[in-house]
């Protein structure tokens, strides 16, 4: 028979701990001896970066051909002439998406750029992906349909093949989780672990952009909620919604780079942040980051809008992720290479002083680092 304990006095949570009487083949739930007050950690008091460390370090590697695991943008496995690259990333309604202004076509394309985003920040060739799905049965057969298109777009534009996954069923809205698979030579694999002291601190593109296209599409979908009758007023935030519902991976910088024969010494991808990702490459590589604020690319559309919601474009910058441009540091031998380059721009450098992260304002300013991205576990009570 299976026997239940009950709470008594301020004993609140149980976990049911499977035991095997001798004498009959029958299971008894027994409660775990703890207090709920003394000894349960709150996930957002270690957030994502904490949990992942925490993970980590129960497990090691049992098999030669795993090269790197958990701690940068993929995992490393010997493929023999070259490294395999495998990551995973999942999407959900409702902490990753709204459908209420995401386009099932975007959601698509974006879930696979993601990935393939994961993949340049190791100087990889994406190559697969699968996906596994989890939906239920308020979207139509012509939805998925909707979906997949931009799955397809995506696979077409990155040159990558759908290979296989899995569906089920979800009672709490639409799950994406996709699995990429890249390859790389073996001697141009990029880790992030991997900085040097004085190496120059570079991003792609623009940043602080998808944040503010987000708040533009918050904003409409209240007034829209307040008032059905009000139409979004979107066409002067086109490049900010863009940012926002449909990102680019940089593949092409990952192709350049390649041509100019140009192997960075780190790398990953800005998803949660520049502050963020910049005290990833300090932490892995054993080293400091300084840069300076005028530097950090804002495009002027960023910045009005930022203006616009009382934000402080920097800050935007700096810490509204989503923004999947390329953060990378390169040996000073190779600035001379990039110097002219119009979408690469050198915003500070490593040094030695693992305890200064920091920023130089236009005033001249010190300030540190901080990293205020978003917490994946804020909401958890």
């Amino acid at each position: 028979m299976i026997l239940y304990t009950k709470p008594l006095g301020k004993w609140r949570y149980y976990s049911l701990q499977v035991v095997l009487l001798p004498d009959e083949p029958t299971y008894r739930a027994t409660k775990q001896n703890y207090r709920m007050a003394e000894n349960r950690t709150e996930l957002n008091q270690i957030g994502e970066f904490g949990l992942i460390d925490r993970i980590q370090k129960q497990f090691s590697m049992q098999n030669p051909t795993s090269v790197l695991g958990i701690g940068d943008d993929a995992a490393i496995m010997d493929a023999g002439n070259d490294y395999l690259l495998v990551t995973t990333d999942m999407l959900l309604e409702g902490i990753h998406f709204d459908l209420s202004y995401m386009p099932l076509q975007h959601l698509g394309y974006k879930a696979v750029a993601v990935n393939v985003s994961d993949i340049a920040a190791m100087n990889g060739k994406p190559e697969q992906i699968t996906i596994g799905l989890a939906l239920s049965n308020r979207f139509s057969v012509e939805a998925i349909d909707a979906l997949y298109s931009g799955i397809h777009a995506a696979c077409e534009n990155y040159k990558v093949d759908l290979v296989g996954g899995d569906t089920t069923a979800s009672a709490s809205g639409l799950v994406i989780s996709i699995t990429a698979m890249g390859r790389v030579a073996k001697d141009k694999v990029v880790k992030r672990s991997t900085a040097k002291n004085n190496d120059i601190i570079c991003v792609t593109g623009d940043l602080g952009a998808s944040y503010m296209g987000l708040q533009v599409l918050e904003r409409e979908k209240q007034v829209f909620l307040t008032n059905p009758e009000m139409q979004p007023d979107l066409e002067k935030y086109e490049y900010l919604v863009g940012r926002q519902l449909k990102p680019e991976a940089r593949m092409d910088i990952v192709h350049e780079l390649a041509d100019k024969n140009i192997v960075p010494t780190s790398m990953i991808d800005i998803s949660d942040g520049l502050a963020s990702e910049l005290m990833h490459l300090g932490k892995n590589s054993n080293l400091g980051v300084k840069i300076f604020e005028e530097n950090v690319p804002i495009d002027s559309m960023t910045y009005e809008t930022a203006i616009e919601f009382k934000l402080d474009p920097i800050t935007c910058a700096l810490n509204g992720g989503e923004d999947y441009e390329l953060l990378f540091t390169i040996s000073p031998a190779d600035h001379e290479k990039l110097k002219n380059h119009p979408d690469i721009h050198f915003i500070g450098h490593m040094h030695s002083n693992t305890q200064q992260n920091v920023m130089v304002t236009k005033q001249q300013t010190v300030v540190p680092l901080k990293a205020q991205g978003w917490n994946h576990f804020k909401s958890f009570e």
